[in-house]
């Protein structure tokens, strides 16, 4: 799976590139100088699976209260890595508050909003100064709606003396990746080892996306962040992301991985960590906690009993995944089938770890239960969703060895 051999970049425990399996991030929409609300934001994200957690730090008020969410969460249990979302004002927020510079895992660079004119090299500079003091790494990360604007117009420019100019998309796709190379370059001449180094060149579009990637991927042997910027809000992003990570990552290309969806009006946040688990784990890229195998329904099953059964046995197991990650080894990888009917119920219950086969409309009113492929029982009346849960619990408990201490 690994087309090429990225430098490997540690953030606090987790290691980018370097042949290490894709990292998960995420990142909070709380005021960051609420303290309260993103220390709890933070918590629910990282107990959802993700592995870095990206913080807006962006004026003097969420500057000051970096450390003291760091040291909250820590109190709390959980060490995963914070990342400081920098622009524009970034290298005067890092020299007033080296609390701050200290408490962070990674800082977050826009070569395009780091600083205009005659400001942006040494504000650049100062930037990456702080970086090489508090031994942080960096990802320098250029986004299609806030490209540097001083390179496209160099490109521009040497196109439009080309005696075949290339098209304007052509030439603004290589804006972004000459722009993020050029600032992994000049970061480097200042100090700042390549393995502390992230690249990402972000678009919001699907094609945009992978045909930039494509391009960068050999162009150099920094590690990759992946992402479709602005994806958009529901059914739209999760197809938008998955189509276009999916290919990246198909060729080996990318380190890490962040879906951008638009939440729903007070919906749930760690959305986008579930879908990029999910994105993973059908590529077979990683697991994060054991596929349920369920058929869509048809006129054999009027009632909705196996949909809420599927239901709150995923929901089940991902609540669980955050405890039995830690005691037992493997539990990931299990397949548990959850079916409808007697036209593919046995059968996908005999191939999955564990499966039922739920009655369909008109059936025998008995639900018979496979471990390993084998019937073990029969469950029936009132209490099946509760019964069964037990034997999932029980299945793993039997089935999975102990985490090492």
């Amino acid at each position: 799976m690994n087309r090429r051999n990225t430098v490997g970049v540690k953030v606090g425990n987790i290691q980018i590139g370097g042949g290490a399996p894709v990292v998960v991030q995420s990142m909070t929409n709380t005021d960051t100088a609420d303290i309260e609300g993103t220390v709890q934001q933070v918590y629910e994200l990282a107990r959802a699976g993700s592995e870095l957690v990206r913080i807006t730090v962006d004026r003097d008020e969420s500057a000051a209260a970096v450390a003291h969410i760091r040291d909250k969460l820590d109190a709390r249990g959980c060490h995963v890595p914070l990342i400081g979302d920098f622009h524009f004002n970034g290298h005067k927020l890092l020299e007033a508050y080296p609390d701050c510079a200290e408490a962070l895992g990674k800082y977050r660079i826009n070569p395009g909003n780091v600083g205009r004119g005659s400001k942006r090299d040494p504000q650049f500079a100062q930037m990456i100064e702080f970086a090489c003091r508090y031994e942080k790494p960096v990802r320098i990360g250029v986004n299609w709606g806030s490209l540097d604007q001083s390179v496209l117009a160099r490109l521009l420019d040497e196109n439009a003396l080309l005696a075949e100019p290339k098209p304007l998309p052509e030439v603004m796709r290589e804006a972004v990746i000459t722009s993020a190379l050029e600032s992994a370059n000049k970061a480097v001449e200042l100090g700042l080892p390549k393995d502390r180094i992230v690249l990402s060149c972000k678009m919001s579009g699907v094609q945009e996306l992978i045909a930039v990637y494509e391009s960068l991927a050999p162009r150099s042997d920094f590690a990759l962040h992946l992402g479709l910027t602005e994806a958009g809000m529901g059914s739209k992003g999760i197809v938008a992301s998955t189509a276009a990570l999916s290919v990246l990552l198909r060729q080996g290309i990318g380190d890490t991985i962040r879906i951008s969806l638009t939440p729903e009006p007070g919906a749930d946040r760690i959305l986008e960590v579930i879908v990029a688990q999910e994105i993973l784990q059908s590529l077979g890229v990683r697991a994060f906690t054991p596929t349920v195998i369920s058929c869509p329904g048809c006129g054999r099953t009027t009632s909705d009993y196996f949909q809420k059964l599927a239901q709150q046995i995923q929901s089940h197991m991902r609540h669980q995944m955050p405890i039995w990650k830690k005691q037992y080894k493997g539990v990931e990888d299990m397949h548990v089938a959850v079916m409808g009917c007697v036209v593919n119920g046995p059968g996908e219950s005999k191939n999955a770890n564990i499966g039922i086969s739920l009655p369909g409309t008109g059936e025998q009113p008995v639900a018979p239960v496979f471990e390993d492929g084998q019937k073990t029982v029969t469950l029936k009346g009132d209490h099946i969703a509760e019964e069964f849960q037990a034997i999932v619990e029980r299945y793993v408990q039997s089935h999975y060895g102990q985490v090492e201490a």
